[in-house]
């Protein structure tokens, strides 16, 4: 893959978020926000990719992956309104068939067009799936690290602007209210992930937030949570209780253990 290619698909991309542009601003707030998320996705993609050390194939392919791993969420937004795909439908797969239907990805060698495709189907799943290939699980851990460390970015600006000037999709349609689950703060302090179907309000979904953490796969995924306070940041938006502190307590330690052994 050349400059050239990279150049062109990026255009590609760009026409392809301006073609979902619109009027209303509720909607193009929405719009605006995927685009940026996929802006910044790349640089985090770039910092995971350079502290591994890959060669510049290697990088420009992380690079591609990383512009396309939400190319679904414009027409899943168009379309249903929403970004959350239990409303709506699987954005992952969605993506990955706009590139295939489009032939977007027809100028990358055959290995390439499959690396990328696979990355942005899995980039969203709960677990991934036994026996992947070295080379696969290498690109999708990556997408999968660069992806959250800026969605932890987009909802702590959004925890923190007022209500009226929140994107309205963002926070996936669960009450703002003081209360929380205990199974899910329970799972937070035992380290382990948490499902979306466990959800029930706001500070339920920051708690999962935190608990992608443990998801990490890279040291300098885990540098880049300290160095930009994520933890902290997203705990003062939670309810200042004995519970909370202790499982936040949890995850800092996590971190600050991981990347001492790493």
């Amino acid at each position: 893959m050349d400059h050239l290619e990279l150049h062109a698909l990026k255009q590609w991309f760009s026409g392809y978020c301006r073609s979902f542009y619109t009027p209303e601003p509720a909607d193009q707030k929405n719009i605006l926000l995927k685009e940026e998320h996929t802006a910044r996705v790349i640089v985090n993609m770039a910092e995971i990719a350079g502290r591994l050390g890959l060669n510049e194939h290697a990088r420009s392919v992380a690079e591609v992956i990383a512009l396309f791993h939400d190319v679904g969420r414009f027409p899943q937004y168009h379309q249903y309104r929403t970004f959350r795909d239990s409303l709506s439908v699987n954005h992952a797969t969605l993506g990955a068939r706009v590139l295939t239907e489009q032939d977007v990805l027809r100028g990358l060698s055959v290995s390439d067009r499959e690396l990328v495709l696979r990355a942005v189907s899995l980039h969203n799943v709960f677990s991934l799936p036994a026996q992947l290939d070295e080379e696969t699980l290498l690109f999708v851990k990556m997408i999968r690290d660069a992806d959250k460390l800026d969605i932890w970015r987009v909802f702590i600006g959004y925890y923190e602007l007022p209500g009226k000037d929140r994107p309205n999709a963002a926070g996936l349609g669960l009450p703002d209210t003081p209360d929380y689950s205990t199974s899910v703060l329970d799972s937070l302090g035992k380290g382990e992930m948490v499902h979306l179907t466990s959800l029930r309000t706001l500070n339920d979904f920051k708690l999962l937030q935190l608990a992608w953490i443990f998801d990490l796969n890279f040291a300098r995924s885990l540098e880049l949570v300290r160095e930009r306070s994520y933890v902290d940041r997203l705990s003062s938006t939670l309810p200042g209780t004995p519970e909370i502190a202790a499982a936040v307590k949890t995850v800092r330690e996590y971190v600050d253990r991981k990347i001492c052994v790493r």
